[in-house]
């Protein structure tokens, strides 16, 4: 018998071997018929299959094998470069001749589009790469499929990598104009009556989507389109406009009585207006919250009925060295409880009452850790000078802020605002009328005065080489200021700011006499010394004269020369300058106030 096309075998002359059938349990009963024709039937049967079985067994391990010579299987080609039948290795190996082969054409920049605009990008400038590791080991993963890769062949796509980032910087330049930033939804207030703002959504790219489409495109020898992705807020404008309808304009219709076990306060309307916010997150939720400290500030004193603030520690200076005076507890509304009680019923309008629970409220300061903080020397010291002695209004307010600043301590990595510690400075905080620079000249002003002491606090902290943050210098100079180093203020618009940008605690500490004020730092010395060097004045410019109409609000002035100047700050570590900081300021001249009439 001739199976596949076989030659016939040559006439075997052994002597036959008998062989005897096996009956399976399957089997059908033998056909009838003469003795042993049927059971011979079966017999052939039953080897020819086996025969034919093993056959192809043989036929399909043969092609496996040759299939699977190598990690790679052969027929296997990567961007045309034939990878089957080889090791890893040396599919790596020929992987990477065929991207050197292709060098130019990887770097060649590709065209992305990005909605009516297209630009150049440089493969190499934003991470795009033929991964070789990465594509051999997909190309080798084929042998987890045998049936349908023993025969015939297969070309595998290359793993690209980008650097999403990158790329993502690159198409924003693309973008242009085009996108649409995400109107998150708010509901803002403008007294006690609330205001809707309907969200829209974003148009932009999506980092990761981009970085995918790039992928794919690259190879492809043909302009990839980069899509601009529409993303919308979580919450609507229909949820926006309810949250107005049955939360905000509710919680404004009346006020609500707050009880405790010392008593009773009102919340008006418009205290709640501002503490109720609507705060939308990354994805646009909007949450309302009551923000309990943004109460606290509206209600004002009215707490002090049932509440007792927690006193810090504080530092005072006697006998030269700093010394440090205990702080006592207090008593407080669990702030926590405030807010979410309060939320639940302003949207009530009956049963508009809150029971708050007083907790024991501990100082932020400890005298334990303040006197940890190494406030033990002091570090520098300045002082100005002023006329007029005490009871002129301008030294009031001198000595009033310094009063208000003095003992204060900044924690290591604090920054500490003037205008911040002070707040507004007017009448009922005790300031007074005195000359103030407004629109180039010198009229009357409440708090008049108070740059005097910005400047001498400025420059105590300049000399212990704290950081500058913020200041700016006077539109004129005035010879009892150092030029340049030298600061206005100005509620609420110009302030001073100065960082603790040392591992201690500083103490501001304050003194005054009938004509000075002076400002010291104590805390731990750092440095070696902190100096001034000052460049040449240029620039320099004359005054001009200008007649004023008499009368009280005319202040005269003699002129000052106008000038520019530079000065560094020097400072000095174990014998070697550390630091050299350069301040400039460019002078005004300031006209000569003549109060009256121009001469004719």
């Amino acid at each position: 018998m001739t199976l596949y096309g076989e030659k016939r075998p040559p006439a075997d002359d052994r002597p036959t071997v008998p062989v005897t059938a096996v009956k399976w349990p399957a089997d059908e009963p033998e056909p009838t018929g003469p003795r042993g024709e049927g059971s011979r039937s079966r017999r052939v049967r039953v080897l020819l299959a086996a025969g034919v079985a093993t056959a192809v067994l043989v036929s399909v391990a043969s092609v496996g094998a040759y299939a699977y010579a190598g990690d790679v299987p052969r027929g296997t080609t990567v961007l045309g470069a034939e990878l089957g039948g080889r090791s890893r290795a040396g599919a790596v190996r020929e992987l990477r001749a065929e991207l050197d082969r292709r060098a130019d054409a990887l770097a060649t920049p590709l065209t992305v589009r990005v909605g009516e605009k297209s630009a150049e990008i440089t493969p190499a400038d934003v991470g795009l790469a033929v991964d070789v590791d990465a594509t051999v080991a997909a190309a080798a993963e084929a042998k987890a499929h045998a049936v349908e890769r023993l025969v015939g062949s297969r070309s595998v796509e290359p793993v690209v990598t980008v650097d999403v980032a990158r790329l993502d910087a690159a198409l924003k330049k693309v973008v242009g104009d085009q996108g649409q930033k995400m109107t998150m939804p708010a509901i803002t207030w403008s007294g006690t009556t609330p205001k809707a703002v309907h969200p829209k959504p974003s148009l932009a790219l999506d980092p990761e989507r981009s970085a995918e489409v790039v992928r794919e495109g690259w190879l492809g020898g043909q302009p990839v389109t980069v899509p601009l992705v529409e993303t919308h807020p979580a919450t609507t404008a229909e949820e926006v406009d309810r949250m107005v309808a049955e939360l905000a304009k509710p919680a404004v219709a009346a006020p609500v009585t707050l009880t405790t076990d010392k008593g009773s306060v009102t919340i008006p309307p418009k205290a709640i207006a501002k503490s109720l916010r609507f705060t939308a997150d990354k994805a646009g939720t909007l949450t309302p919250q009551v923000d309990v400290k943004r109460l606290r500030a509206a209600l004002g004193d009215d707490l002090t009925k049932v509440e007792v603030p927690p006193k810090d520690a504080r530092m005072t200076i006697s006998g030269g060295k700093p010394k440090v005076i205990d702080g006592s507890p207090g008593q407080q509304l669990d702030s926590a409880a405030l807010g979410r009680d309060l939320l639940t019923v302003l949207p009530k309008a009956d049963g508009r009452e809150v029971t708050g629970t007083l907790k024991p409220a501990e100082p932020d300061l400890t005298a334990e850790k303040l006197a940890g903080l190494g406030i033990k020397e002091r570090v520098s010291t300045f002082t100005t000078r002023f006329t007029g002695g005490l009871s002129s209004p301008r030294s009031q307010n001198i000595i009033t802020i310094a009063k208000d600043v003095d003992g204060t301590v900044v924690l290591p990595g604090e920054t500490f605002s003037l205008n911040g510690h002070t707040g507004e400075r007017g009448y009922a905080q005790g300031y007074r009328d005195a000359p103030v620079i407004l629109d180039g000249k010198l009229v009357p002003g409440v708090g008049g005065g108070t740059s005097q002491f910005t400047t001498t606090l400025f420059n105590a902290t300049y000399y212990a080489g704290l950081e500058d943050v913020e200041h700016k210098p006077h539109s004129y100079w005035f010879s009892r200021y150092p030029p340049v180093i030298e600061s206005t203020i100005f509620w609420p618009n110009l302030d001073f700011k100065f960082r603790n940008d040392t591992p201690y605690g500083v103490l501001i500490d304050t003194s005054y006499t009938s004509s000075s004020i002076t400002v010291s730092i104590w805390s731990t010395e750092i440095y070696d010394s902190v100096k001034t060097e000052y460049g040449p004045r240029r620039n320099i410019t004359k005054p001009k004269t200008i007649y004023l109409e008499p009368g009280p609000t005319c202040i005269p002035a003699n002129g000052i020369d106008g000038f520019t100047q530079d000065a560094y700050r020097v400072i000095r570590k174990d014998g070697k300058v550390i630091k050299r900081e350069k301040f400039s300021w460019r002078y005004a001249a300031e006209p000569r106030y003549i109060c009256g009439p121009e001469p004719s």
